[in-house]
């Protein structure tokens, strides 16, 4: 998270996608249908949003269901993302433990 002065442009911000060291995934904020503040008007409609919530938006190009072959997650997989600006985040996938 970053203050809204730390940021230049929120409309030109690289989004990206990597599995396993592989780039998925790579875009930009100018690619939105709705700018940011379309998105939080819209939805301040129908509930209230404080300081520190997150609004997500979908995902540009690069889903592995569009892929061919299929690419789908798997146990060990590692899925990093980042915002230019703001960060990296990255998991670890597990498998699916029923109960």
């Amino acid at each position: 998270m970053v203050t809204k002065d730390e940021i230049k442009d929120p409309h030109n911000l690289r989004l990206w996608l990597k599995l396993n060291g592989q780039i998925m995934q790579d875009s930009n904020t100018d690619d939105l249908i709705f700018n940011i503040p379309q998105l939080v008007s819209y939805i301040s409609q129908f509930m209230t949003l404080l300081p520190g919530d997150i609004v997500s938006t979908g995902t540009p190009a690069g889903v592995g269901l569009g892929m061919t072959p299929n690419v789908y997650l798997k146990a060990g997989d590692v899925i990093e993302l980042g915002i230019d600006g703001l960060g990296i985040s990255s998991q670890t996938c597990i498998a699916y433990a029923k109960h």
